[in-house]
């Protein structure tokens, strides 16, 4: 979860109130966010520097990721103050700035988004709070600036309209932020290989034949997104009109992160919370007007919002409720009409509303009893049941549960199993950290040798199993792909002990009063060439499927995982017996 450094001094007073640390403890806990740490109680913080309150907010809470949002949403949860109601001015549009997109730009940041704050009287503190929201919405729902890149400009050095085009590294010349030197795009990159803060951003165009880039009318450079601003339009403590421009590669992350920015300093302008917009022309012709922070309308039934909560609430006491989240609501028959603001990204469904009325109301004071009008009541899934049947008759026969990761490199997958990939099975990482972890498994075999490789040291013999899920690509499925229950078991000694691992399987099975069942030899590359056997459910000879397979592993198996003597290994699927 992130974590929001606020003065305390400041934040007590933007609270209207000292807290003791017991008292402020429980507030964060009412309101579902934590103090971290209290540096004002930390013996190494330095004299000359001010207490601080280390707080962690929630990941999906954009608007409380600078003191701003994190101190009026405290407030109004308290009910010191209202939830404001942002504006967007409404002007003609040949009143607006307006920014024209080129073509181009489709092939390497095809949004953007612009919005401009007049009139706003920055201190050091609300100047560092704005920087520092811009850095941690980059962080996070940007993507480390992949998906969207904001950038922030004194509109008065700047003469619009503005254009947003791609051009050719070398026809692109600027001097970037904090330089007084001019460079083109290539020694801008090269520039920048070593600034530690911006050096690992350059990945996300430097490569691509066109850098975008954003120009005044003067032919200024307002900006290189993703990477730098240009130094001519920086913003300092005595700028007032704020030009901030946004270009993405995803369309909803860019009006999350636009919204966010807007609204949380948008009361510092000289009329607070209201914003002016840019008028943005695409390349096709069209246009669109930014931000838009109109409020998003949704219906939430009474009965839905009790039930989950164990509640016998009014209508009118839930619209009390969800004054103190910043929602503005009111009464529709057996309904709710509920409308989000801006600052709520996170909220898209009836249940995100019903959370919100838990935290209002107080999780400490809802009932603590299940009745049969509770949503609480849950049961293990058929599948875990049946799976940690199987765990334990392994366990209580001497066996040992082996755990590796579902992850692994496409050769343990497939090459060293002496196995092909026919690229209809695996479901494949697209950007890997590492060659180890590559592919979803889809058989247990990689970890269980795994795990053998890793324990030679272990007195022989060894017994390991597992029982857990690999991952196959299914078309006919919405997500593309399915999870799978397999358990996969391995002998590892000096003799081979095919007969130890059959004998596991029929312990199995008998405990499970699986009668019709039967194994028959089969030829696969993974083992020895005759000692390899299908497992087939059914009758002999009469209407069976196969489940499963077991054998003794091949000599090229075991020289590719650095083992030295021979192993047995079965592996099935155990969702066939539900």
């Amino acid at each position: 979860m992130p974590t929001i450094g606020v003065d305390k001094e400041d934040f007590f007073v933007a609270l209207g109130q000292r807290f003791t640390a017991d008292e402020f403890q429980a507030l964060c806990f009412d309101y579902g966010i934590e103090l971290d740490e209290d540096t004002e109680d930390d013996p190494s913080r330095p004299a000359d520097e001010k207490p601080q309150l280390k707080i962690e907010v929630p990941a999906n809470r954009s608007d409380l990721l600078c003191f701003e949002g994190l101190a009026r949403s405290l407030n109004i949860f308290r009910g010191k103050q209202s939830a404001p109601t942002y504006k967007v001015l409404d002007l003609p549009q040949d009143r607006m700035h307006h920014v024209t997109v080129a073509k181009e730009t489709a092939a390497v940041r095809p949004f953007i988004a612009a919005a401009i704050l007049r009139g706003v009287k920055f201190t050091q503190a609300s100047y560092d709070s704005f920087i520092g929201l811009q850095d941690k919405l980059h962080q996070n729902l940007a993507r480390q600036r992949t998906l969207v890149a904001i950038g922030t400009h004194d509109l008065d050095a700047l003469q619009g309209p503005f254009t947003y085009e791609a051009r050719e590294p070398g026809n692109i010349r600027f001097a970037p932020l904090n330089q007084t030197k001019e460079m083109d795009g290539n020694e801008l990159m090269t520039h920048l290989e070593n600034d530690k803060h911006l050096s690992r951003y350059l990945h996300i165009i430097r490569e691509a034949p066109r850098y975008p880039v954003i120009y005044d009318s003067k032919g200024v450079v307002c900006s290189l997104p993703p990477i730098i601003n240009g130094n001519h339009s920086k913003i300092t403590l005595n700028t007032t009109n704020v030009f901030i421009e946004l270009t993405a590669t995803d369309r909803t992350k860019l009006e999350m992160i636009c919204n966010a920015m807007v609204t949380m300093f948008s009361e510092y302008c000289s009329e607070p919370f209201t914003v002016e917009p840019v008028l943005i022309k695409e390349a096709d012709g069209t246009t669109k007007v930014t931000p838009n922070l109109s409020p998003v309308r949704m219906e939430v039934e009474v009965d839905y919002l009790n039930q989950c909560c164990g509640l016998d609430l009014s209508a009118d006491a839930i619209c009390k409720l969800l004054e103190k989240m910043a929602y503005t609501s009111r009464p529709l028959g057996s309904s709710i009409e509920v409308f989000v603001p801006p600052t709520r990204p996170d909220v898209l469904h009836a249940c995100d509303i019903m959370e919100d009325v838990a935290v209002a109301y107080g999780f400490n004071k809802l009932p603590r009893v299940l009745s049969n009008k509770s949503a609480t009541v849950g049961k293990p899934l058929p599948i875990n049941k049946f799976a940690d049947i199987v765990r334990l008759e392994c366990a209580m026969v001497g066996w040992v549960e082996a755990m590796p990761l579902i992850l692994c490199s496409h050769d343990e997958n497939f090459g060293w199993l002496n196995r092909h990939d026919d690229g209809t099975t695996a479901v494949k990482l697209a950007n890997p950290k590492t060659a180890e972890y590559q592919v979803v498994r889809t058989s247990l075999l990689p970890g269980l040798l795994k795990t053998i490789r890793d324990n030679k040291s272990v007195r022989l013999p060894l017994k390991i199993f597992e029982a857990a899920d690999i991952s196959l690509k299914d078309d006919s499925l919405e997500r593309r792909a399915k999870n799978e229950r397999h358990w996969g078991a391995a002998y590892y000694g000096k003799t081979s002990g095919f007969e130890v691992v059959h004998g596991l399987l029929d312990r199995i099975f008998l405990m499970l009063r699986i009668q019709d069942y039967y194994i028959q030899e089969i030829s696969d590359k993974t083992f020895f060439p005759g000692r390899a056997a299908g497992i087939f459910l059914g009758k002999r000879g009469g209407e069976s499927r196969r489940i499963g397979e077991l054998g003794v592993l091949h000599p090229s198996v075991l020289e590719k995982f650095e083992i030295k003597y021979p192993v047995s290994v079965l592996e099935l699927n155990l969702e066939v017996f539900l």
